[in-house]
């Protein structure tokens, strides 16, 4: 593998030529490897292309407001069920979001929809949009008026 230099001879070579007698097996001395081998490799087939649209993450929340004192802007708090990480039981969490509410139609206690749009200040990213309240007494209270479209029996007319 090596050349065998005796030590008196390797003291009276330059220090570049000493090692241009070794002989090294190498493939990548010098240049001798083919250009094929350190090129990238041939790019494949392309494939076709998908019209379908990509899957995103979600981009609404739903909550009720919180405060509604600045212009413009409500205070929204999001719940929502995730595990605990040590006890691993389902707990409530509670974050608050500011959105944009531009006609100050929200009062606390309102159920929204937060819209994510593109930044309106530092804090608000996302735009209220009504959503009908949850458990509402009006609907119970129509439910109980009977508002099947058969008369009750007072109101039969004879």
């Amino acid at each position: 593998m090596f050349a065998t230099l005796n030590p008196s001879s390797v003291l009276q070579i330059p220090p570049l030529q000493r090692f241009k007698k070794l002989s090294l097996s190498t493939s990548f001395l010098h240049g001798s490897t083919p250009l094929s081998f350190l090129s990238k490799p041939a790019p494949s087939p392309p494939q076709t292309l998908n019209f379908l649209p990509s899957i995103r993450a979600m981009k609404s929340l739903q909550g009720r407001v919180v405060c509604a004192t600045n212009d413009k802007t409500v205070a929204v708090e999001v719940v929502r069920l995730a595990p605990h990480p040590k006890y691993k039981r389902r707990i409530r969490i509670k974050k608050k979001y500011q959105a944009h509410d531009p006609d100050n139609q929200f009062k606390v206690g309102d159920f929204v929809e937060l819209e994510k749009c593109r930044p309106i200040s530092k804090m608000k990213t996302f735009l209220a949009i009504p959503v009908p309240a949850r458990n509402s007494k009006k609907k119970v209270a129509e439910a109980a008026a009977g508002d099947l479209g058969i008369p009750l029996e007072s109101q039969q007319q004879v």
